[in-house]
């Protein structure tokens, strides 16, 4: 089946409609006549009402919690794609569940990435779109293209717009050091590690402070919060140690289990996530979002006409509202009126 090269089709998920229609609005392309709905005993219920045929098609959907649910219908809508005879598919996981167990780390369990990654491909994705996987290497779990995003870009510009002097870029463990430093280098900024192990999957001991934090701006960055006891923890830590103003930014704001309570009661002025998974009901107080729907949108853009998406590593498409949105041929229309 080849591609139709002047139609993209957009299909969104349960998962987050909200990103999925401002995806959309970028593009200036309306989502696609899907129902995604449950059967009474729970079970999925699909039916794509337009025609897909030889469409270049993006099912935007994060594996974000409910993880199992979300992932079960991202499958049914490749696998539905697939059978409509869909010309490509390319599945958009902003957030993508699972990626804490990429190896086999202690006897008699599963590398469940690993899982992931052949389900989707023998569901019919040709394709993976995702954005600061917990693990990289991830990418390579697949026989399909992967397109790795990052939210850098992002939150750095609004990390800019508060003007901190001084700021030092904190990592609140040693296997964030790779990220702390890519920020770091952005700013310009000193670099600093909270040393840290972990007692359980929601508890960890701090030990201490890898680096001058005292007197200073703190910035402290990582992939993504779950339970915030290792972020909470590593603003307490830096606080005690002197920081000022302690800014966080992540990729993903996952807030599960104690999460708001942890970050509420926690030192800090300011929490920055992008919105690659919804926010629940209860955020925590001080959050504010930043969205990633231009740089999905711009990187399905690109890859519907054959163009880099590395270059979106660390370059932030402008947003685009309906009257600047890309065009059908490659193009961005006129934003004048």
């Amino acid at each position: 089946m080849t591609v139709d090269n002047d139609r993209i089709v957009l299909i969104s998920g349960t998962a987050h409609r909200d990103l999925s229609e401002a995806v959309s609005e970028c593009l200036s392309i309306p989502l696609a006549d899907a129902h995604v709905g449950r059967f009474p005993d729970g079970e999925i219920d699909i039916k794509v009402n337009d025609d897909i045929r030889g469409a270049d098609c993006f099912i935007l959907q994060p594996t974000c919690p409910p993880v199992n649910d979300n992932w079960a219908e991202l499958l049914l809508l490749l696998d539905t794609l697939r059978r409509a005879s869909a010309g490509r598919t390319t599945a958009v996981m902003p957030y993508f569940g699972y990626a804490r167990k990429d190896r086999k780390d202690e006897g008699r369990v599963p590398i469940s990435a690993k899982v992931v990654a052949n389900t989707l491909a023998a569901s019919g994705c040709d394709r993976v779109v995702t954005l600061d996987m917990h693990a990289a290497q991830i990418q390579g779990f697949f026989d399909i293209p992967v397109d790795h995003l990052y939210a850098k870009p992002v939150l750095m510009q609004h990390v800019v717009r508060l003007g901190l002097e001084d700021p030092v870029i904190v990592s609140p463990d040693v296997g964030g050091i790779k990220l702390a430093r890519s920020y770091a280098k952005v700013l310009g900024a000193d670099l600093a590690i909270v040393d840290k192990r972990r007692l359980s999957g929601s508890e960890i001991a701090v030990e201490h402070v890898i680096g001058k934090v005292a007197g200073r701006n703190v910035i402290i960055v990582d992939d993504m919060i779950s339970t915030g006891g290792s972020i909470s923890e590593a603003a307490r830590i830096v606080r005690a140690e002197g920081a000022q103003r302690i800014v966080i930014a992540v990729s993903h704001g996952v807030f599960c289990g104690p999460a708001k309570e942890r970050l509420d009661a926690a030192p800090l002025d300011k929490l920055l996530v992008t919105d690659t998974v919804p926010l629940p009901e209860k955020a925590p107080d001080k959050v504010e979002v930043a969205s990633v729907a231009p740089l999905l949108a711009q990187a399905i853009h690109n890859i519907h006409y054959c163009r880099s998406v590395s270059s979106l590593f660390d370059e932030l498409p402008e947003s685009r509202s309906p009257a600047g949105a890309l065009r059908p041929d490659g193009g961005q229309a006129d934003s004048k009126g």
